[in-house]
């Protein structure tokens, strides 16, 4: 695991944490469509630098099918295998969990955008799989990520 990821991390874990003291304790509420974009972004940073300090080597961002298939928002390597992550982030529970935002239409449309993007590989990796980071807003510590390994099957 490299320095630098460890270092990205607990830096924006810190600014999650300092986010959530000045926000008085409330998920930050999105007011407008580039806010909820703006989260979005958040959260897809702080997974990619939770993966990289977790020894993850991603090689693609926000890959997206030429078909128009899709998009795969992080793709490395976690050893041997090849993953495709996909990242929700929720700033309430509202609407429940942030995996259960990857309906089995979304679950297709990653994994035909995972077949488009292995065919273009010289290589064909041996194993691969795909899992969700699942980035939500905690009161105390601001947006913190879980992931979910082999989360479905294509």
């Amino acid at each position: 695991m490299s320095i630098l990821a460890r270092f990205m991390y607990r830096a924006l874990v810190w600014k999650e944490r300092q986010r959530a003291q000045h926000g008085a304790h409330r998920p930050p509420v999105p007011s407008s469509e580039t806010e909820h974009l703006k989260t979005g972004a958040r959260g897809e940073t702080l997974a990619y630098w939770y993966l990289r300090q977790g020894g993850y080597t991603i090689v693609a961002r926000n890959r997206r099918a030429r078909s128009g298939a899709g998009e795969i928002d992080l793709i490395g390597w976690d050893g041997p295998v090849l993953s495709f992550v996909e990242v929700k982030t929720r700033t309430s529970d509202v609407a429940g969990p942030p995996e259960a935002a990857v309906s089995k239409a979304k679950q297709k449309r990653i994994a035909r955008t995972a077949k488009e993007y292995m065919r273009r590989l010289r290589r064909r990796p041996l194993s691969y799989r795909f899992d969700i980071a699942s980035v939500a807003w905690d009161s105390e510590a601001g947006l913190q990520v879980r992931l979910i390994k082999d989360a479905f099957k294509a």
